[in-house]
């Protein structure tokens, strides 16, 4: 298995992201990763919707890219890219659940909550996300289920 075959990452956030978002895009970065900010860029109070829909239609149209979500909790950012067709927008808590995100459910964006968990665990969450390549699964299981997800 490869890599998530992508070296281009949209990152967004809410204002509660800000301040994480910075940080985790230097750390994608390091990771040899373009990452491309799609705001916000100042902690004033914003709509999450229009930015997780914002970066959803352009993961989605950008078929060679991934996404990455920040808000309080990462639940409402997950609910409103959820709504674009082809985004499949994973919450996640640890290293584990990126992993499998990706290589059973073809995640291509990955959303976390800055009140929830701490830029560390964030990070092995992106890595994990980052390093880890969709597993269709022996008997096609996984593309099947992915594949009714779109339907």
């Amino acid at each position: 298995m490869t890599a998530h075959p992508s070296k281009r990452v949209y990152i967004a956030s809410d204002h509660a992201g800000v301040q994480t978002k910075s940080e985790l895009c230097a750390f994608l970065e390091s990771l040899g990763l373009h990452v491309e900010d799609l705001g916000p860029h100042d902690t004033t109070s914003v709509d999450y919707p229009e930015f997780a829909h914002l970066l959803a239609r352009t993961v989605v149209d950008d078929a060679n890219a991934w996404g990455v979500l920040i808000c309080g909790s990462g639940i409402g950012m997950s609910i409103a890219a959820n709504k674009v067709p082809g985004a499949r927008a994973a919450l996640v808590h640890e290293a584990y659940t990126a992993q499998m995100a990706r290589e059973h459910n073809n995640a291509n964006i990955i959303v976390l909550g800055a009140r929830v968990i701490g830029p560390e665990i964030m990070k092995s969450c992106l890595r994990a996300f980052a390093q880890t390549p969709f597993d269709g699964g022996s008997d096609g299981r996984h593309a099947r289920r992915v594949a009714k997800l779109e339907a």
